[in-house]
């Protein structure tokens, strides 16, 4: 697909955010402690929150800059992929999240590289770094809750 117009950009983006907050809602739904449920419905809500951003910008209204470079563990990109079951259990939840926000990264980078927009580049270039952070909280909590356990 070959997105050359900054609405196309815009549009793909914002599609994109609907369908991380609905993965998100859809995890929180499958997880039975209250605790988790909580986490997933709160990645929800922030990739509802760079929706409206995203929004924002399209219609004039907001312009976001890039931050500082987010630390990457790396830990999610050494583990094998993982369907989305009926019974998807925590530390496979965390995996496909993790998985879901490199992907993420990697779309808003390479949007961010395809425009010759500087205002739109400085826009997706912050959402990478967003989708690092949210990549890094994975991690962390795999880190401390699935390899600690191990």
């Amino acid at each position: 697909m070959k997105l050359t117009t900054v609405d196309e950009i815009l549009n793909f983006a914002i599609e994109k955010e609907q369908d991380a907050a609905d993965f998100y809602n859809g995890l929180a739904a499958k997880m039975d402690r209250q605790a988790m449920k909580d986490v997933f419905a709160g990645f929800a809500r922030e990739e509802m929150g760079h929706k409206a951003k995203l929004q924002a910008v399209k219609a004039g209204r907001l312009l976001i800059s890039a931050e500082k470079k987010v630390a990457d563990l790396k830990i999610g990109d050494h583990l094998s992929d993982i369907e989305l079951t009926p019974n998807v259990g925590y530390q496979e939840a965390l995996i496909l999240a993790m998985k879901a926000e490199k992907a993420a990264f990697k779309l808003y980078s390479d949007l961010a590289s395809a425009t010759d927009n500087a205002d739109l580049r400085e826009v997706l270039l912050s959402l990478a770094h967003e989708e690092a952070k949210h990549k890094l909280r994975f991690e962390v909590e795999y880190d401390d809750v699935i390899l600690t356990e191990n």
